[in-house]
């Protein structure tokens, strides 16, 4: 099966990458057009539509004046080794085996505002365009617009190669958003993580996105090929709860006492 995962707003290109066959984005022309358009853009601007800091506008600006092709490991990092967030702290890619990595490749997709669908492996440079941001472009009001079809095709793509029809969502409603589900050939399938919080269990963001990580890193080791398979998740003392759960929505709950 094939899983989609959020980007991450925190970045690294400092910390060692192993050695890795690095591939290339598959939407690069796509991503170099919205380069132009952001290009165009002043510091201030970009600030005023990310809705960001002054200075992160301007690293941001510096950014997109930097972004060059070709991509290649001197300018450029692997997606899976260069986010670095929550979820990624929970798939903990560093630790990866060379198989577990491959793995990864095949199973894993990363959406992107940017970049549009990033394997993990393929290279990027760094940047931030958060699939919410209303960046108007010659072809589209904003980047759910512009990306829309081409992710949706891409997926689809990547499914009838592995030979799934389950697309296994551990993105945010913002960033999975950008798929269009009624044109997907697969079944979404999405897994909630709910913490228990003064005797009442619900959706705490820092640890739900870690839980996602965790789940992604759980499908790259366990490979597994029916939906039934995810619900034996019990990762860091989450557990399946067959009576919150649906077809489409499985939930996983962890008591206060099973969190470190």
């Amino acid at each position: 099966m094939l899983a989609v995962l959020s980007p991450a707003k925190n970045l690294d290109y400092e910390s060692p990458v192993p050695a890795v066959q690095a591939t290339q984005p598959r939407l690069l022309d796509d991503a170099q057009r919205l380069v132009t358009v952001c290009r165009e853009l002043s510091p201030q601007q970009l600030g005023s539509l990310m809705k960001i800091s002054d200075k992160l506008a301007g690293l941001n600006a510096a950014r997109f004046a930097e972004w060059s092709l070709p991509f290649n490991e001197t300018n450029s990092r692997p997606a899976m080794f260069a986010f670095n967030g929550d979820v990624y702290a929970g798939l903990d890619a560093g630790s990866l085996s060379a198989e577990q990595i491959e793995s990864a490749q095949q199973q894993l997709r990363i959406l992107s505002g940017l970049y549009g669908v990033l394997r993990p492996l393929d290279l990027m440079q760094p940047y931030r365009l958060e699939m919410g941001t209303k960046l108007k472009t010659a072809a589209a009001d904003n980047l759910y617009q512009f990306w829309a079809d081409k992710i949706t095709d891409v997926l689809n793509g990547d499914l009838a190669q592995q030979g799934s029809d389950v697309l296994v969502n551990l993105a945010s409603n913002e960033y999975f958003s950008a798929v269009d589900t009624a044109k997907l050939r697969a079944k979404v399938v999405t897994p909630v993580f709910k913490d228990e919080k003064n005797g009442q269990y619900k959706v705490i963001s820092f640890y739900a996105k870690k839980a996602r990580g965790l789940m992604a890193r759980f499908i790259v080791n366990q490979n597994p090929g029916q939906v039934s398979e995810l619900k034996e998740f019990d990762t860091a003392g989450y557990q399946f709860s067959p009576g919150e759960s649906t077809d489409s929505q499985l939930v996983f709950l962890r008591a206060e006492s099973a969190r470190d």
